[in-house]
């Protein structure tokens, strides 16, 4: 397995400090999310995995941030791969920074990867996003739910037209945060588009909680909310623009929710068919007896 633990000149260095980053190749030109927030500057440290990078914070003990360079190919190939859960501990952490599984052991919570592991297109790099240096605190229903139609709405774009830069990560959004053992539960999840294709970008922000809903917005937008340019690789005037973001894709095995008077309607079983034929049988019966007498 490929990982490493790296930071700028400084090994302690916070976000801001960055001059740059080991793995280069998960960014649009190369260029990490810059944390803008000062306040969630501190006890950051990059982890650079195989198919994707990390920016965690020792101090919410998630990440802020996991970026990926989602493309045709891969994603071809991940398809093939079978899904092995395996959460672990990020050991590469020190242990007064890191999640442990018991934090999240009969927590209410999932362990919400920000880079999923479907996306992956080896056992190596899919065992890999199992790490909790790339998990949050999640509500089950929003990450089986709407956060898996974005998921797969990232897929789909990357698959027609080649390839898709994703940006994820938890928002703390409240002076009031709650905490699963020592791991801080974000109050919103948000993640980014950058599309080469139509060299145009677009944001998502999702409350962390029992939701179908969410908010389209653009780069600038989402970085006032929550304190990190996600991509410093392109232009402002990019940032500034937004683009039509996709609807999210339906989960596996679930059908879009039917709207408020749109339930469809019950087919009838084969025995409720039979009970209808016999009693129109015994109806017609009964009527020519009638005739006869």
């Amino acid at each position: 397995m490929l990982r490493t633990l790296a930071f700028s000149a400084v090994v302690f260095a916070s976000a801001s400090a960055f001059a740059g980053t080991a793995c280069p190749e998960h960014f649009v030109a190369g260029k990490p999310p810059v944390v803008t927030n000062t306040k969630m500057q501190a006890r950051t440290r990059e982890l650079c995995f195989e198919a994707f990078v990390v920016l965690h914070s020792g101090i919410s003990r998630t990440p802020l941030y996991a970026a990926e360079h989602l493309t045709r190919e891969n994603l071809k190939q991940a398809k093939l791969v079978p899904r092995e859960n395996s959460f672990h501990a990020e050991k590469s952490l020190p242990e007064g920074e890191r999640a442990e599984l018991d934090d999240y052991a009969r927590s209410g919570y999932d362990r919400g990867q920000m880079a999923p592991n479907v996306d992956f297109a080896n056992k190596e790099a899919q065992a890999e996003s199992f790490s909790l240096g790339n998990v949050v605190p999640q509500v089950h229903a929003n990450n089986v739910g709407v956060w898996a139609g974005l998921e797969g709405a990232a897929r789909q774009l990357a698959s027609t037209e080649g390839e898709l830069y994703v940006v994820s990560g938890p928002a703390f959004i409240s002076s009031k945060v709650k905490k699963i053992g020592n791991v801080m539960v974000p109050n919103y999840i948000w993640k980014v588009f950058y599309s080469p294709a139509q060299r145009r970008a677009g944001a998502y922000i999702v409350a962390n909680e029992d939701t179908q809903d969410y908010q389209t917005l653009t780069v600038s937008e989402l970085e006032k909310k929550i304190g990190i340019n996600p991509l410093p690789g392109v232009s402002k005037t990019i940032r500034d623009a937004g683009m039509t973001m996709p609807e999210p894709a339906a989960p596996p095995g679930k059908k879009p929710k039917a709207e408020s008077g749109d339930e469809p309607a019950k087919q009838p079983s084969n025995k409720d068919a039979d009970a209808a034929l016999n009693g129109f049988i015994r109806f017609l019966l009964q009527f020519i007896s009638n005739l006869l007498k």
